[in-house]
């Protein structure tokens, strides 16, 4: 706020409002804000969810409303008149700003969301410690699925199992399971169905569980029966993209050095055209967030930060195959927080 002249701000992204005070929380329809001066915070939100942010224990003054009242009167009170304001303009709804700018007597909205992103970007230890505790956890569910994967399963029966599974070790689920068998395969953010794993289906597993808000995100491939030598080829070109990304990370790097040394491998096995998408995302309180590490991309790494490497190929009518770990960034390297076996496994029909 400093920097950009700023001695106001309104906060109304809830991951935001989690990362800078401590309480998660998902209002919905109503209206939850962070009204920042320099002296002081205050947590505006629907009173349903005014306990659940005093169990928090959060430094911000906590204010509520109720359902029926103005909660643009509680942002007022919290900040006054305010010229110029600072706002996440990625969030905020064009009625919210309108509001804000009757009550406020605003002028212009100066975005803070940058400044917000870019402090999430690395992760103090504790949310390290958070976000080591989730991999574990999806570690441990993706060695327990593989034990009772077979054919004949849904893609949808897998899928809940996973879910039991990481409930079962004291997380829960990160995003939507993903669970895609045969040409599904293909679909790099296919849905699962109903359709049953069949003999020689390569079966692609990609979940994550979350743990105190903070997500880890895998994805591991199978083949029901014994796998065909195009298959054995593919998985081993895609281990060798990812293996290759890995090897170049390290603090000065840069994420497009990353993507680079994924795609290059790929590409020159002639099949650059089936690896679509970029190498990885960031990690942390949501399960894609900065850095991106797209073709070309020129964020400079530093240590903590948390991404995922997970270089894939998709081939309409014959499947996919994508290996996807969850890493932090070191001064000389990186260290890895999922380690499951990252062989393409084989499970009975």
């Amino acid at each position: 706020m400093a920097s950009r002249d700023l001695t106001t701000a309104c906060v109304t992204r809830p991951v935001s409002i989690a990362y800078l005070t401590g309480v998660r929380a998902e209002p919905y329809e109503r209206l939850m804000a962070l009204a920042v001066k320099p002296d002081r915070a205050t947590l505006i939100l629907p009173a349903l969810e005014r306990e659940n942010a005093e169990r928090a224990r959060t430094d911000a003054e906590i204010v509520s409303w109720r359902d029926g009242e103005d909660p643009y009167r509680l942002v007022h009170q919290a900040l006054d008149d305010s010229a110029r304001l600072g706002v996440e303009k990625e969030h905020m709804t064009l009625a919210v700003a309108e509001a804000l700018r009757e009550r406020l007597h605003t002028r212009e909205m100066v975005d803070v969301a940058p400044e917000i992103r870019r402090l999430r970007r690395t992760k103090s230890p504790v949310e390290l410690e958070k976000l080591a505790h989730a991999a574990a956890i999806t570690d441990a569910a993706t060695d327990e699925i593989f034990s009772r994967l077979h054919g004949g399963q849904t893609e949808l029966e897998v899928a809940i199992a996973i879910g039991a599974s990481i409930s079962a070790a004291g997380g829960t689920l990160a995003f939507d399971t993903l669970v895609l068998s045969g040409p599904n395969s293909a679909l790099p953010h296919g849905r699962p169905s109903g359709q049953r794993l069949g003999q020689g289906d390569l079966v692609l597993l990609d979940f994550g569980a979350a743990y105190e808000g903070y997500c880890a995100d895998t994805t591991r491939v199978a083949v029901v029966g014994a796998p065909t030598s195009r298959q054995r080829e593919i998985h081993a070109l895609v281990l060798a993209a990812h293996d290759a990304a890995i090897d170049e990370v390290r603090a000065g790097a840069t994420t497009g050095d990353v993507d680079s040394a994924a795609r290059k491998v790929i590409e020159a096995a002639g099949l650059g055209d089936r690896f679509f998408h970029r190498t990885g995302h960031g990690l942390g309180l949501e399960a894609h967030e900065d850095p991106s590490l797209d073709p070309g991309s020129k964020t400079v790494l530093e240590v903590g930060m948390v991404f995922t490497v997970e270089p894939g190929i998709y081939i309409p009518g014959w499947g996919g195959v994508r290996i996807e770990d969850d890493l932090v960034v070191e001064a000389d390297g990186c260290r890895l927080l999922t380690n499951s076996d990252r062989s393409l496994r084989t499970v009975p029909y």
